[in-house]
This record gives structure tokens, C-alpha cells and sequence, in this order.
């Protein structure tokens, strides 16, 4: 497990850890161009995570501004207005209003910022779809290690879209790999399990003992 004292400092905490390790991301794409279209990808989730910001008429500008800001003005892409410069900004910009995400998605990490990154890069098809339901387990998988309690597969589409800015949806009619299987290969015990999970588990591998009995006669 992370530690919140163990992670670099929030630049600006308003916008949620992801979207500041997403930055961190964008910073080691070497080709300018992929670099490029991965900074305004960005800055539409920053839009879609804090929506007030659109109450000002120059919104696409402090969002640019913003961004630069949590790179620590180390970034270098083809933005649409002037990054800004850091002696302008020696104290903390202006509050952005609080978003709830880095509490609700806290618990997916960094790896999952990460993958986000790669899949919205990825021209539509097979490929993409395939990566997008390994990020999705993925994410079921670590929910079900904060949380170990049963999550819906609309849940975790959910939850991807909005990470996403909308860029990534679940493929239909796919299913994600279900809570007993993921709790079996991260090695949960029936222990950690809640009891009306639990009462579910038990029945599942009773049922299968006796299947293999009745094989075995």
C-alpha cells in the first residue's frame, strides 16, 4: 500500500492525484505530436472533473494555465495559448473547487492513470477494445482490495469513462471477470470476506466439492 505522506506533494490537490500523475505520464512521451493530442486529452478530463471552471469565459485558458502549473512548467507541447510563466504563479492558484474524485478513485493508483494514457492513444478496434477490458478488471480487481465487497461491471465502466473523460467505454455486451474468481487470484481469504459474500462463496465451493465427488464415484 501507498502512503499519502510517501507521494509527491499535490500541486494543485483540486484536480486529484490521477490527473496529476497522468501529467507526469504525458512528460515522458517523447514524440511531440503523441504529446500533444495526450495534453488536450487531459485537459478535457480537468474540464469534465471540475465543471465550475466553465463558469469563467477564459476556462480553456486556466485549464492550460493549470496544467502547465502541475507539470511544473516542465512541459513542452503545442498548446493553443502562452504557457505561463512561473514567477507568475509563486503563490497557489486560484481554488478551483473541490472535486470528489481523489477520494472515489483513489483507490485505483497509479497504474491505472497510466494504462488510461496508453489506451486513449490507440486508433478504435479489436486492440483497444482487448486493452480496455484488461484496464477494466484491473480496476474491478483493486476495488475489490480497498473495498472486498461485490462491485457491478456497470460500476466499473462507469468509473473508467469518467477517469477517462469519456474517451474509454466498456465494450457491449462484455463481461469482466467475476467478484469469486478475482477474490481467488488475489488470494483473499473467506476470512476478509463480508458475511453475505461469504455465505455466497461457500455455497459456490460446497456445490463444487460435490460435483467432483459424484465425478470421482
Amino acid at each position: 500500500m501507498e502512503y499519502n505522506t510517501l507521494r509527491p506533494k499535490m500541486i494543485i490537490p483540486e484536480y486529484g492525484r490521477n490527473i496529476q500523475n497522468m501529467i507526469h505520464l504525458l512528460q515522458t512521451i517523447e514524440d511531440r505530436e503523441k504529446r500533444t493530442r495526450s495534453a488536450h486529452f487531459i485537459v478535457g478530463v480537468m474540464a469534465q472533473m471540475n465543471p465550475q471552471v466553465k463558469e469563467s469565459d477564459d476556462y480553456l485558458h486556466k485549464l492550460w494555465d493549470h496544467l502547465h502549473i502541475i507539470s511544473n512548467f516542465k512541459l513542452d507541447v503545442d498548446s493553443p495559448y502562452e504557457p505561463p510563466l512561473p514567477e507568475v504563479y509563486r503563490h497557489r492558484p486560484k481554488h478551483v473547487g473541490y472535486n470528489k474524485n481523489e477520494i472515489r478513485f483513489g483507490h485505483y493508483g497509479y497504474f491505472v492513470s497510466e494504462m488510461i494514457m496508453k489506451a486513449v492513444m490507440y486508433d478504435d478496434g479489436e486492440e483497444k477494445d482487448a486493452l480496455i477490458v484488461s484496464i477494466a478488471n484491473y480496476m474491478k480487481k483493486q476495488y475489490l482490495n480497498w473495498n472486498r465487497d461485490t462491485v457491478s461491471d456497470e460500476v466499473i465502466g462507469q468509473n473508467l469513462a469518467e477517469l477517462s473523460g469519456g474517451r474509454l467505454q466498456l465494450p457491449e455486451n462484455v463481461k469482466l471477470a467475476s467478484v469469486n474468481e478475482i477474490i481467488n487470484k488475489i488470494g483473499l481469504t473467506n476470512q476478509n470476506v463480508p458475511a453475505k459474500q461469504k455465505k455466497k462463496y461457500n455455497m459456490q465451493k460446497n456445490a463444487g466439492q460435490q460435483h467432483r465427488k459424484k465425478q470421482q464415484k
